[in-house]
């Protein structure tokens, strides 16, 4: 299990090979299509994260402390940035999760290429994720 700034680096090493903030952008919507969507019953009030541009939900299971995540969403956008969120976040260790200051993702060099609606979908997206971290360290998840 990579570590979440093992993930971030490589993440960070991607996204400095493009110069242009479309290329970037590009590349978020290419991580969209390893998005797989969810069960239907798994889509519903306790996974949609409220305040997303566009609908998505995130579902969270404790397995061992480690934080497993599997999300939907219907943008293209958000299916990117749920795939790159997972990818960072999930399998992950709870304390990792809850110990990780989040304005480290500022590092990638994409949260100001994202409108102020979308990192506000993005704040959203991480209050759910640190929900759900706490949860599982409590052993409520």
């Amino acid at each position: 299990m990579k570590r979440i700034d093992e993930v971030l680096a490589e993440y960070k090493s991607d996204f400095d090979l493009f110069d242009d903030a479309n290329s970037k952008l590009e590349y978020i919507f290419d991580l969209g299509k390893r998005h797989k969507p969810l069960p239907e019953e798994e889509k519903n009030d306790a996974t949609f994260i409220a305040g997303c541009a566009s609908p998505a939900w995130l579902v969270g299971e404790c397995k061992d402390g480690v934080l497993i995540l599997r999300g939907e969403g219907t943008s293209e956008m958000a299916k990117g940035m749920i795939t790159l969120l997972m990818d960072i976040f999930g399998n992950k260790k709870a304390d990792d999760i809850l110990n990780f200051n989040p304005e480290r993702l500022n590092e990638l060099g994409i949260v100001e290429l994202l409108s102020p609606v979308r990192q506000k979908s993005l704040q959203a997206f991480l209050e759910k994720v640190y929900s759900y971290a706490k949860r599982c360290k409590e052993g409520k998840l």
